[in-house]
């Protein structure tokens, strides 16, 4: 059943695990409704809706695969039907897979391209037509913010995660285009972390070298990245901007990727 609360409603893209839950908990803490969406770890995404509602009161799980067009064009509809609006979209959801120019080939851009680029535009696009109908039912104030997680990598390029790269980039340009063609109703703002979280690739002693590796002497951190996106979704001056979250490493020259150094 849709809800009745007059609440702020988020939808969180890829919420279920590591950066996306700390950007939903921290949003729930804030008193944002959340939505959290999943790919595949629904036991997962039920654990964060769970502890989302703690906060917030009110939270839900929506499975959909980025890569099928269908699936991601339902997703908003599906959110808003349950909650009966929604204010805004964190596009943290994000498929990153290695490749380099000499094993670059077709379908590891197009799926790249789908997940990391493709499905936060049809999201945005969304949000922008659910928006329309409020004002146009006489919710005259009403806004929306779109959120995009991106990478200091875009700032820092270096060959490695080829077609990641060129996705992360795509999105960034769709967020300047976006934002001039959804105002005002609509905000786009990128949010471009640096070195956060452990992976099975770089954890340990090599991952607390590394994330030391910036101007301020620290990357960023989950809870720093959250914060910001909170300030993002909450500051109605800014649109059409990247923030840099990464303790400065974009200003610095790295010729592999962290995982690969």
């Amino acid at each position: 059943m849709p809800s009745t609360s007059r609440s702020r409603t988020v939808l969180v893209t890829g919420a279920a695990r590591r950066l996306g839950r700390e950007i939903a908990l921290a949003l729930a803490a804030g008193g944002w409704q959340v939505a959290v969406h999943y790919r595949q770890s629904e036991q997962d995404a039920i654990d964060t809706a769970a502890a989302c509602a703690r906060s917030s009161g009110v939270s839900a799980h929506f499975g959909a695969d980025f890569s099928d067009e269908a699936a991601v064009r339902a997703l908003l509809p599906r959110v808003v039907e349950h909650f009966g609006a929604v204010d805004a979209v964190v596009n943290s959801a994000s498929l990153f897979e290695h490749d380099d120019a000499t094993s670059f080939g077709f379908a590891s851009l197009e799926q790249h391209l789908r997940s990391n680029t493709a499905a936060p535009v049809l999201l945005a696009q969304a949000l922008h037509a659910h928006v329309s109908e409020r004002v146009a039912a006489g919710e005259a104030e009403t806004r929306g913010a779109v959120v995009n997680l991106l990478d200091q990598k875009l700032w820092n390029q270096n060959p490695d995660f080829f077609s990641y790269t060129l996705s992360k980039a795509a999105l960034e340009a769709a967020g300047t285009m976006l934002s001039l063609a959804l105002a005002p109703l609509v905000r786009v703002v990128g949010v471009a972390p640096g070195l956060t979280l452990t992976s099975h690739m770089l954890e340990g002693e090599k991952f607390q070298q590394l994330h030391a590796l910036s101007p301020l002497g620290r990357s960023s951190t989950a809870e720093d990245v959250a914060a910001t996106v909170k300030f993002a979704l909450e500051n109605r001056s800014i649109t059409g901007t990247t923030l840099l979250v990464d303790g400065g490493q974009h200003l610095m020259r790295f010729e592999r990727d962290f995982s690969l150094m």
